[in-house]
């Protein structure tokens, strides 16, 4: 996964090195998670399971052999290309030490940061909320554009003159 432009100053400078030795050398090219291949287009369904060219069978999100889908749910299937990251088991970015990185592909990687991911949605949530209550009113990007003269008040212009945005 790409890191975000705010977080490069985290990740050491062989960050490149470490994480292919983790996903390559440790875990052999294999999701730690589920047990998918790296670089392989598979056949997925909704709920998890994914279809193991290999062995021939069904494996559920644990890479457990699962049970074939019917008709129903084979017409629910899509083609997936893994992809493995090197993920950090506490969400941070500093703790670069082998035992907290695991290869996840990208179904593994989301559900390992979705906890992460709603702490950091109702932080930003809260944020909106406290935006809106310091300047009279809810959290808007932009102006509504049923106010002109205010639009015009704020670019500078004369009060008298109305400009459009």
């Amino acid at each position: 996964m790409p890191i975000r432009r705010e977080l490069r100053s985290l990740y050491p400078a062989h960050w490149a090195d470490l994480s292919r030795r983790v996903r390559f050398e440790r875990a052999g090219g294999v999701c730690q998670g589920c047990g998918r291949p790296h670089g392989l287009a598979l056949r997925c369904l909704p709920d998890g399971r994914w279809f193991d060219p290999a062995r021939g069978t069904w494996r559920d999100g644990r890479g457990r052999i699962a049970r074939w889908p019917d008709l129903e749910q084979a017409a629910r299937m899509r083609m997936t290309r893994v992809v493995l990251a090197a993920a950090h088991l506490d969400h941070d970015p500093t703790n670069n030490r082998l035992r907290n990185l695991r290869s996840l592909c990208q179904r593994c990687h989301m559900l390992h940061d979705r906890p992460h991911h709603l702490a950091q949605r109702r932080i930003t949530y809260l944020l909106r909320r406290a935006r809106g209550d310091l300047f009279l009113g809810p959290y808007r990007i932009g102006l509504p554009a049923a106010t002109p003269a205010i639009t015009g008040r704020i670019r500078g212009d004369s009060p008298g003159r109305v400009s459009t945005v």
